[in-house]
């Protein structure tokens, strides 16, 4: 589908870099998540880091998943990122938390 991701990788601040079928690429906050039932885990930033594509999803090793009408209605355009002056490097001290 048009929604699938091709590309995710992790971000400092528990964002993601995705990149969908469809041509479209932008940056997605995990933060508003990170309190809820299973998302609670990914506030682990080295479980965080190990996000990856299954079927098209973008996942986590114990099934969390992001449903892909979310990832499409709050993922940040790529141009609208790297113009608010976020980046897209990994913050290297993000894994001493």
């Amino acid at each position: 589908m048009y929604w699938d991701a091709l590309i995710v990788k992790p971000l400092a601040d528990y964002r993601i870099y995705v990149e969908l079928k469809g041509g479209r690429k932008g940056v997605f906050d995990m933060k508003p998540y990170l309190a809820h039932g299973v998302f609670r885990e990914l506030r682990n930033v080295p479980y965080f880091n190990q996000v990856g594509i299954v079927f098209g999803a973008v996942t986590w090793p114990n099934e969390q998943d992001i449903a892909p009408e979310t990832l499409l209605a709050e993922m940040v355009p790529l141009e609208s990122a790297t113009a608010s002056g976020e980046t897209l490097q990994r913050d290297a001290s993000q894994g001493r938390r």
